[in-house]
């Protein structure tokens, strides 16, 4: 294996929604070769897995890796079942919503660094976004600066003198600005699933925060949200 195919590795963090599939999409435009992690932390619904995996394929990712990290045991998010999805909120709100899981983006970027490392990757993608978001303190900038740190002192190929990047292609992105970068990569959006309390065939609610937001973007970018 060449030195370049090795450099040319990426893990990108998967989960089935329209901004992990976004920055996917722009790593594949870069030219890097998709490895894709998607993690099963407890969601307390499966459509967004079925959405990740279909995400996947539309992709051409060199591998689907999926794990399995139980943290509805530790609770306190209503997306692991310990309490209702917030509905109708106001988005500009200050609040941390009940939706946030406690140390999720740190426990999925430290799977995707063990699991980079072991590729010969440095080069992790994830689709946070720090602009059109919920309030999570795992997607501003500054969390991903201290992440890239703790890589370069928590690795061995970190303390022999290389560094990871985390990649956040969407982090000073508006949702509408998400979406017509999607779009101009003719990316599918009625592959991939945003809601976080769906009917029984997955069908959005319309109502908690990722579907208000799903579909101010849309609509400010001037397209119909295939999903409808």
């Amino acid at each position: 294996m060449s030195v370049m195919s090795v450099l040319t590795k990426a893990v990108v963090l998967l989960s089935g929604g329209l901004d992990s599939y976004t920055a996917a999409g722009i790593a594949s435009r870069k030219g890097f070769e998709l490895y894709a992690l998607t993690v099963r932390y407890g969601q307390v619904h499966a459509h967004e897995l079925k959405a990740a995996r279909r995400v996947g394929q539309s992709l051409s990712v060199c591998e689907h890796l999926e794990l399995d990290v139980d943290l509805a045991s530790i609770g306190g998010s209503a997306l692991t079942g310990n309490a209702p999805v917030p509905k109708d909120r106001t988005l500009e709100s200050i609040e941390i919503p009940a939706t946030y899981v406690p140390a999720r983006n740190t426990v999925l970027l430290a799977l995707a660094l063990g699991w980079a490392e072991v590729l010969g990757s440095r080069d992790i993608f994830i689709g946070v976004n720090a602009l059109d978001y919920s309030g999570y303190p795992d997607c501003r900038p500054e969390y991903i600066r201290a992440f890239e740190r703790l890589a370069g002192l928590a690795t061995k190929a970190g303390v022999e003198g290389d560094s990871f990047r985390i990649h956040t292609p969407l982090i000073d992105l508006s949702k509408e600005q998400i979406v017509r970068s999607g779009i101009s990569m003719g990316l599918d959006y009625g592959l991939t699933h945003s809601c976080y309390d769906p009917g029984s065939e997955g069908q959005p609610c319309r109502r908690c925060d990722s579907c208000r937001i799903r579909a101010r973007g849309f609509a400010a970018a001037g397209y119909s949200d295939p999903l409808g």
